[in-house]
């Protein structure tokens, strides 16, 4: 007690400067509500006013000057009156706190008395000053209590145990910490009245009050840290559910159009599926990341969507094409860019489109471009189109054995294809031992919208 005593000037200077600076915290603060920001700076300033009253009170005490004389009274009329103060502003947080968080639709009557406690406690505050009940100061201008001053301590008692009784029973609607924080409040200051009483010169109840408004800021820092955290989590987990069901959008969108482009070609049953698969295939051998995969893939799948815009008769005709049809048929890679152009967040789907029958050699359509200048996306596609046409049957023909399709990759590797990805799709060959990469009766689209 002793060192309490020769320190506690001390203490209520640091405890002033972490008031003040809260006290501008709360100003600043953008993440509370207006109600209970109002509250909270209410606590922090009136806790930072009591405790610098507090400490000129005892700064001044026994100073007879006519400064001494004005200071000590209007000092101690202030440290008693902001105490009730900081009780009113707790109640005001508590308001609010079981209005908003605790869905109570009626504030509690108990929170109402105790705003009239406070009230009728300020207004015997004042009638103290006149007639000298609570404390009265000697011919040294020295502070001392007087017969009635128990009175004092009875109605911010009353008002803590009321607080008291409400945070315990709706103690389920609030968050922990924020429980914790409100009990502090009302249990520490009662505890601390109870030790005024019995110490003289040390000020237990000031300086607790002041601890406690300090702690319940802190912890609402916590709480609401854990607010912003869990909304962070939510909409991380929101985006990536809209993400997943965008792409599920999109892949069923893609699937749909290849169904639809095929559906076109009575020979191609499942074509554009099959070379996606196969194009995914030499991608992920060739050391491409799965984002890379996943758009060679949707590249692939919709390579042919340019024979949309090319009459049926010409796809399905059973005869040799004339030089006009065929020059027809070569304008789809064109159609199906210009198709897929409107699709800006995907770009590299025109890509597939528009070159997949371009030649390694040069002799290609539409743009005849050679080698490395032909888009790797293109280069890829290429050889798994043409894999997939010799392994389809046509009107004309059955499925090629798979040593003569594995005969036309090596033999197309430098001039129709670029060698790297023919000698993957070799290897793809030479892997598949059952000659399953073949087309197949199943529906290759069922897999595709697995």
């Amino acid at each position: 007690m002793e060192f309490l005593q020769h320190h506690q000037l001390n203490i209520m200077l640091i405890m002033i400067g972490t008031c003040s600076v809260l006290s501008l915290f709360v100003l600043m603060s953008k993440s509370l509500s207006p109600r209970r920001k109002h509250a909270l700076f209410l606590l922090e300033a009136g806790a930072t006013f009591l405790l610098v009253s507090d400490r000129f009170a005892y700064i001044f005490r026994g100073d007879e000057s006519l400064l001494g004389w004005w200071m000590v009274r209007i000092c101690n009329y202030l440290v008693f009156s902001l105490s009730l103060f900081l009780i009113y502003a707790f109640d005001l947080y508590l308001v609010d706190l079981f209005k908003n968080e605790g869905g109570l639709k009626k504030i509690p009557k108990r929170l109402k008395l105790v705003k009239a406690l406070s009230m009728i406690g300020e207004i015997l505050i004042v009638v103290s000053q006149f007639n000298g009940m609570y404390y009265t100061f000697d011919d040294a201008n020295r502070y001392h209590r007087a017969s009635a001053q128990l009175l004092s301590y009875v109605f911010p008692f009353l008002s803590l145990i009321l607080q008291f009784s409400i945070v315990v029973q709706h103690r389920k609607k609030i968050a922990r910490s924020i429980f914790i924080s409100v009990l502090l409040f009302v249990v520490v200051p009662v505890v601390a009245t109870v030790l005024q009483i019995f110490f003289y010169g040390i000020s237990f109840t000031n300086m607790s009050l002041v601890g406690v408004a300090v702690v319940l800021y802190a912890f609402v820092l916590i709480d609401m840290n854990e607010k912003v955290e869990k909304a962070n989590r939510l909409e991380i987990e929101f985006l990536k559910e809209e993400q997943a069901h965008m792409q599920i959008m999109f892949t069923q969108t893609a699937t749909a159009l290849a169904r639809a482009i095929d559906a076109k070609d009575r020979y191609t049953h499942g074509h554009s599926a099959r070379v996606a698969e196969y194009s995914a295939e030499i991608a992920r051998r060739a050391g491409k990341t799965e984002k890379e995969t996943r758009e060679i893939y949707f590249a692939a799948l919709l390579h042919d969507v340019g024979k949309i815009g090319i009459p049926d008769s010409i796809i399905n005709k059973e005869g040799s094409l004339t030089e006009e049809e065929a020059d027809t048929i070569r304008m789809h890679p064109v159609i199906g860019s210009e198709i897929l152009q409107s699709i800006k967040q995907s770009p590299y789907i025109s890509v597939g489109a528009r070159y997949h029958h371009e030649r390694y050699d040069g002799r290609g359509y539409p743009d005849g471009l050679k080698g490395e200048n032909i888009p790797e996306i293109a280069r890829i596609i290429a050889v798994a189109d043409t894999y997939d046409a010799m392994t389809s049957k046509r009107s004309y023909r059955s499925t090629l054995p798979q040593k003569v399709v594995r005969a036309e990759i090596v033999r197309g590797m430098g001039t129709q294809f670029d060698p790297v990805y023919a000698s993957i799709m070799v290897a793809m060959i030479d892997a598949d031992k059952g000659y399953r990469m073949q087309e197949q009766i199943e529906d290759p689209y069922e897999a595709a919208m697995a």
